[in-house]
């Protein structure tokens, strides 16, 4: 839904619903989405985030009938799409993803190309009052960036797409955004780290150049191309399960004039102190097909752990008082989580900037893992439960607005 008052679009993932092929992402759609906008925004039309595998991608691009469809099916039934997660290349729901949620990354051909055909498909699907958001890999997995060539290469790639969508708009007449998301373990993670890549490698001549070169287009329109069609998307649990701060994160990209394409508001599991006690409810949470990268403060000194078993076994081989806080995607609506909390405070203070200052007209939530929830946390149905973290995120911000205005 608008928002209003320069305020953006807020709706919720369809991660979190089953959409690994086209056939599966259709189904979703039409189980799921206008359930969703009849409990949350029955009076008004309701922005709609497109969950776009490669494999829908290639149907979509390929299947002008279906094409048809999608953009039929939001019309009759009040809804427009204005973002897509184009993050997850291949499966996600069902099997083990954890590290090739990665793959193929930014240095490969394959994942170029999925971008440009999911940005085509967005000129058409979406209305001419829309400029839509791509959301995307953090470029790389850390650990597979092995030296600069690697850095250039995916540098390169992302200049590709630059080049492309600065031609596409020329073509279509609409402007499509590419949205980077740092992630806990990639080659963008920190906020610090996304500004001075963007310093070095985007924000040069150099690179200006290399885009004149690939789209056939005066330099007086690439240096605007720069920041015109990419950005990044903030998730406020992955700068969260950092233990940075929220506020001062945003403040870096504000002052660094990077665009902030969209604004995710997603919480993370906090251990403000680690115990034996503690641990063995943890372990509910560990052995997921996800990744729960995890961050431990320990005499002021920050640990970085793969996932939630690393940390527990670090624990158990060496106790003693430390805090955790691990990405596990957890309801948003939820402040605690019986024996520990969530960073959802992470989430207000993003919400206290934005009301203060907007910094995107797209704002989405993005808990996709109800389907790994403990049983203890999964209350009412998936409806139930994105309506209240839909309710919850818009009443939040309507009251930091509020309390900016009194």
């Amino acid at each position: 839904m608008d928002l209003g008052n320069g305020y953006g679009h807020l709706t919720y993932s369809t991660l979190v619903h089953p959409g690994d092929t086209w056939d599966e992402m259709r189904a979703s759609l039409e189980t799921y989405v206008p359930e969703v906008k009849a409990r949350f925004c029955p009076d008004a039309p309701m922005g709609v985030s497109l969950r776009i595998s490669n494999a829908s991608a290639e149907r979509l691009i390929s299947d002008a009938g279906e094409r048809a469809w999608v953009k039929e099916f939001l019309d009759s039934n009040d809804l427009y799409v204005y973002t897509v997660n184009a993050f997850p290349f291949g499966p996600f729901k069902g099997e083990r993803v954890k590290e090739q949620v990665y793959e193929p990354d930014w240095s490969t051909d394959a994942r170029t190309q999925y971008t440009m055909n999911v940005a085509r498909i967005l000129t058409e699907i979406t209305g001419p009052e829309i400029e839509p958001t791509i959301q995307t890999a953090p470029l790389a997995f850390r650990p597979n960036v092995s030296d600069d060539a690697y850095v250039e290469s995916f540098t390169d790639n992302l200049l590709r797409v630059v080049a492309f969508l600065l031609n596409l708009e020329q073509e279509t007449g609409r402007r499509v955004k590419l949205a980077l998301e740092p992630e806990p373990y990639c080659y963008l993670e920190t906020i610090a780290e996304t500004v001075e890549y963007f310093n070095d490698h985007v924000y040069t001549t150099k690179a200006a150049l290399r885009v004149a070169e690939l789209s056939g287009q005066p330099l007086a329109e690439v240096f605007q191309a720069m920041r015109r069609y990419l950005g990044v998307v903030f998730d406020i649990c992955h700068q969260s399960v950092a233990f940075e701060n929220i506020t001062e994160d945003l403040q870096l990209l504000v002052d660094a004039a990077i665009p902030i394409y969209k604004l995710q508001e997603a919480a993370a599991l906090n251990v403000p102190e680690v115990s034996d006690e503690i641990v063995a409810e943890l372990k509910r949470y560990t052995g997921t097909i996800y990744l729960s990268q995890t961050t431990e403060l320990r005499d002021g000194t920050i640990t970085r752990y793969l996932n939630l078993e690393d940390a527990i076994a670090a624990y158990e081989a060496d106790p003693g008082p430390r805090s955790w806080r691990t990405h596990f995607h957890v309801p948003v609506f939820l402040d605690e989580l019986g024996p520990f909390t969530t960073t959802r405070g992470g989430i207000d203070d993003a919400l206290a900037f934005h009301a203060r200052t907007p910094l995107s007209t797209h704002l989405e939530i993005e808990t996709y893992t109800w389907d790994v929830l403990p049983e203890h946390l999964k209350t009412g149905d998936i409806t139930e439960y994105v309506v209240r973290e839909l309710e919850y995120v818009r009443d939040e911000l309507f009251r930091q607005v509020s309390a900016t205005e009194s």
